[in-house]
């Protein structure tokens, strides 16, 4: 069910969340399907519903640092410059588990019906994309209500800003690591952090310390083939479309921004609406192997593993 994210749409959503089911809401990234992070039945039944890999681990969204930094064993000092810099934001933090081993990731969502959500219940809320697992991420309420039927109301909060996840940035060595290449840009990051280690390989079905790290995900139903030129591209089940920008004139193409972050705000939605058209094979061009693309490459890589 889709409703406003007015104060019984909020009212409706906490209620569901603070008895132990799921509510998908909009974050400035994407979609989230949103469960309290503290109950094992609500958090198993994200799993269900997505079909998720146990391995694959999920963010948790606080309402702010001094919520953040209850739920740490250790909050360092690259973690409160960060914090200082990007939260409100769409950067996640990846430090140690208060209470027990292992890490956790943290998030400060800038979205204000995600915050309106987080303050109205007075949870930590554990939420990946609301779609199912490996699938093209939601940017809208209608995407998340195709993925996943079975969760029970969802809160239309229009298209998403960003339009891919969050950042993610383990913070408990001395030296900070980039896991996940997303909205937030790496040289951003940069500036507060200075050095910071880029992501390496993993292996599916071993433990990972951030979510996205698969090395198929972000796929849409047809096949991706990613290349440097469109019209070379020979041999492909039909019907095909080409996903290219806006330097290139393709008839018929989906053609999106030139600018980094203006495609990746359109790249699931351009995804979406070609997998509603029914085409078989995506054939998209390339983005510039620079660092402002990292991200955009990084989710179109693996949607075409």
């Amino acid at each position: 069910m889709i409703v406003a994210p007015d104060a019984d749409g909020i009212r409706r959503a906490a209620e569901l969340l603070r008895a132990g089911s799921v509510v998908a809401f909009p974050t400035e990234t994407v979609y989230g399907l949103g469960a309290d992070a503290f109950n094992e039945d609500a958090v198993a039944e994200i799993y269900r519903l997505k079909n998720r890999p146990s391995w694959n681990p999920l963010i948790v969204h606080v309402a702010d640092v001094t919520a953040a930094r209850a739920l740490a064993e250790e909050w360092p000092d690259g973690a409160n410059e960060l914090a200082a810099q990007f939260w409100p934001g769409p950067l996640t933090l990846v430090v140690g588990r208060a209470g027990g081993a292992g890490t956790i990731a943290l998030r400060v969502p800038a979205h204000e019906v995600a915050r309106k959500l987080l303050d109205a219940t007075g949870l930590a809320l554990a939420a990946p994309s609301a779609n199912r697992s490996e699938s093209i991420s939601p940017t809208t309420a209608q995407h998340v209500l195709r993925s996943l039927p079975e969760v029970p109301l969802i809160l239309d909060g229009g298209p998403t800003a960003w339009g891919i996840e969050s950042t993610v940035v383990d913070v408990t060595c001395d030296l900070p690591r980039l896991l996940r290449p997303g909205a937030l840009p790496l040289r951003d990051i940069r500036q507060v952090t200075g050095a910071i280690e880029l992501p390496g390989t993993v292996l599916d079905g071993a433990a990972r310390p951030a979510p996205g790290m698969s090395k198929r995900h972000y796929a849409p139903r047809a096949k991706v083939v990613l290349t440097d030129d469109v019209s070379a591209v020979t041999g492909v089940v039909e019907p095909a479309a080409v996903l290219t920008y806006e330097t290139e004139d393709v008839p018929g193409a989906e053609i999106l921004s030139v600018d980094p972050r203006e495609y990746a705000a359109d790249l699931y939605a351009a995804l979406h609406r070609l997998d509603d058209r029914g085409v078989a094979t995506i054939i998209v061009r390339n983005p510039p192997a620079t660092e402002e693309w990292m991200a955009v490459r990084d989710r179109l890589t693996r949607a075409a593993a």
